[in-house]
């Protein structure tokens, strides 16, 4: 049976499932800023990962695969895909490697009109960084508890529906899944 065909929320909050987000810096003064990533099972943290990412650089990718090594789970909620400013993780290059899907949430709708603007401006190897945006699919909005605000999210490696099965099973404590709330709680809690 696939794992993903899966409609009962209380499966979904059994699967091993990383959440992935970076610290605080000050652009200009700070030159790396902290990756976490955290191994849940539920609400129980089974490992936690730390790497340091630089501000505005393109090392994230390589530090999320280095990161993610030897850790057994079934998905990957990454915070966006813009760590320490501009460093961006590719959720593709992430996907090849582990096979695994990867969920991008995002507290706000994503403006990539407004984060092209951006990176023509500040970067001379913006279409590369661009090329990141480009590879996603659609934005999904989903509510994940009553009362509470939606958030936004794409999927890589698995369909809309399986991704906000597992979404709405992992937030527990507010509108953002577990993995990701505990992975900001430790990058912001360090940095």
């Amino acid at each position: 049976m696939d794992v993903w065909s899966i409609t009962n929320q209380n499966a979904f909050r059994n699967m091993p499932v990383v959440g992935v987000e970076d610290g605080s810096f000050q652009k200009g003064i700070t030159r790396k800023a902290i990756l976490a990533a955290v191994l849940l099972r539920g609400v129980e943290i089974e490992s936690v990962k730390v790497a340091r990412i630089t501000v505005d650089g393109l090392d994230a990718t390589k530090k999320l695969t280095e990161l993610l090594n030897r850790w057994e789970f079934a998905a990957v909620l990454l915070a966006g895909v813009s760590f320490a400013g501009f460093n961006l993780i590719d959720p593709t290059v992430i996907l090849e490697k582990f096979g695994k899907p990867i969920i991008i949430i995002s507290r706000e709708k994503p403006d990539n009109k407004a984060v092209k603007r951006a990176l023509k401006k500040h970067f001379k190897d913006w279409e590369i960084r661009w090329g990141v945006f480009e590879k996603l699919g659609s934005v999904f909005k989903v509510a994940t508890l009553a009362d509470e605000p939606p958030i936004y999210v794409e999927a890589v490696g698995v369909g809309i529906k399986s991704a906000c099965n597992l979404i709405r099973a992992l937030s527990i404590c507010g509108r953002v899944p577990e993995p990701i709330r505990v992975a900001r709680l430790i990058a912001r809690g360090i940095s």
